[in-house]
């Protein structure tokens, strides 16, 4: 710890959290008060219904109805960074028929006429994607788990309501954002349902190159 490098590094240990608790007078936050504030007249200000002056629990702008009973979680992967590299071949080596996998509970899966490895469709007033089955005891009944990043791959790409073959959960979630405020992603939940997929649901398509038409 004695060289220059060091001694930076262990003065600027926690930052500006560091310094503030250590003196708060000399080292304030960056809010009105300086302090850490857990009440927002600033917040209060902008009269936003979905973003209170303090935390406030919301109801949640899309649930469950009879139509589409399951929440479907569209987490990170494990295979891939988002979308990168989703052709490669660890991320395919996880993927069933070419399709992404969604985690199904049992108890729902046998409601639905489902098996492991059979290949599935998530709908709902938004879209629909293809995916592969695994069932799993690790998600609660009513929980579906579809990771985000398998590439686009629609049957049709005009339709009004897509449905991708590759298993591509954009096409379910709505574009609600956090709140007005913040303008987050809220993206990795929807309202779905599931069905099993006919014998012949179409050859994935994501990795193909598009036709090149020679400039004549």
């Amino acid at each position: 710890m004695n060289c220059r490098k060091c001694r930076i590094l262990a003065a600027d240990d926690g930052g500006i959290l560091r310094r503030f608790r250590q003196d708060p007078t000399q080292y304030p936050l960056q809010t009105p008060s300086g302090k850490i504030e857990i009440v927002s007249d600033r917040i209060a200000s902008f009269n936003y219904p979905d973003c209170t002056r303090h935390p406030t629990w919301l109801t949640k702008k899309v649930i469950p109805t009879g139509q589409f009973p399951l929440w479907l979680i569209a987490n990170q992967p494990s295979t891939r960074l988002h979308s990168q590299l989703d052709y490669g071949k660890y991320s395919a080596s996880q993927k069933i028929c070419g399709r992404e996998v969604c985690s199904i509970n049992h108890v729902d899966a046998k409601a639905r006429g489902i098996m492991d490895g059979d290949l599935i469709r998530l709908y709902n007033e938004h879209g629909s994607c293809h995916a592969a089955a695994r069932l799993s005891e690790d998600l609660m009944p009513g929980v579906v788990q579809l990771p985000t990043g398998a590439w686009y791959d629609p049957v049709d790409p005009r339709a009004e309501r897509p449905e991708c073959r590759h298993g591509n959960p954009n096409v379910l979630t709505t574009d609600l954002p956090t709140s007005a405020l913040s303008q987050g992603c809220s993206g990795q939940l929807a309202k779905v349902e599931i069905e099993r997929l006919g014998p012949q649901p179409g050859q994935v398509q994501a990795f193909v190159p598009p036709a090149i038409i020679a400039d004549s």
